[in-house]
């Protein structure tokens, strides 16, 4: 109903309909793809925090599609709510190692593997962990000495951390300060900034084959009001706002729309 009504190709705020080659490059994307570019050559740990909605999974799905599959291995563990042994199992599986009911031979397993990668394979492993900060803090702990190789003189793979800000708060314990000094590089995502707000806006309606003249006075203010820049939160505001105006046969969104939709949000 709102593509036909608004005269788009499809709904450009639904995220199933967001594809890489057609992103918005915002400033926390371009910062964050960046660092990841320097940690995939320097190797050692990068730590990135955002908020659930600010995009940093899907800033590292790009990454992860832009990586040369014949010069580095890329993996991805999202599952972290488990125990120390299953976390190893999953740094096993990734690696293509058979599992053990011992941790100590998994964890020489793992590191026999990824110093066998680096060296003779030269194709190095880029492990990323999402959700990072539901880590058992002895899985941490564990990371720590993963990534000491050679009397901790050599990097033998690039971690990559993905989690909530509170992760921040996490590596911060005195318990965690080996690993927090080795951290490479670190980014906090900082959200849409206004002007942001706005090209993200009309960059999504563009490419659908909208027109911003559907956008009222205000209506990209009040949008970045309640979202604070969080591209999750405006996909699902202007996406609530096409329909309500669908609905209503508006050809041009306004703020009551807006709040409209933001109501409708507070419900789900």
């Amino acid at each position: 109903m709102i593509n036909a009504f608004y005269g788009l190709s499809f709904n450009p705020f639904d995220k199933q309909a967001t594809a890489t080659d057609t992103c918005f490059i915002s400033e926390d994307f371009r910062e964050m793809t960046s660092r990841l570019n320097h940690i995939k050559d320097v190797r050692g740990i990068g730590l990135f925090t955002a908020p659930p909605g600010y995009g940093k999974t899907f800033a590292l799905r790009c990454f992860a599609g832009s990586i040369n599959p014949n010069l580095y291995q890329m993996a991805y563990i999202c599952l972290t709510t488990v125990s120390v042994t299953e976390f190893y199992r999953q740094f096993c599986r990734a690696l293509n190692l058979e599992y053990s009911t011992h941790r100590s031979a998994m964890f020489n397993a793992i590191q026999e593997r990824l110093y066998l990668l680096l060296k003779e394979k030269r194709r190095p492993l880029i492990l990323a962990v999402d959700e990072a900060h539901d880590l058992d803090p002895r899985a941490l702990k564990d990371i720590k000495m993963i990534m000491n190789h050679a009397y901790d003189s050599l990097n033998c793979f690039s971690l990559l951390l993905i989690g909530e800000p509170h992760l921040n708060n996490i590596l911060e314990k005195p318990i965690h300060e080996a690993l927090r000094q080795r951290i490479t590089i670190h980014y906090n995502f900082t959200g849409l900034s206004p002007s942001e707000t706005e090209q993200y806006i009309h960059h999504k309606l563009s490419v659908a084959g909208g027109s911003t003249t559907i956008l009222g006075d205000g209506v990209i203010s009040a949008v970045h009001g309640f979202s604070c820049g969080n591209p999750r939160l405006i996909d699902n505001v202007m996406s609530d706002m096409l329909t309500i105006g669908a609905q209503q046969r508006k050809t041009s969104l306004d703020t009551d729309i807006v709040l409209a939709a933001v109501e409708s949000q507070s419900f789900q």
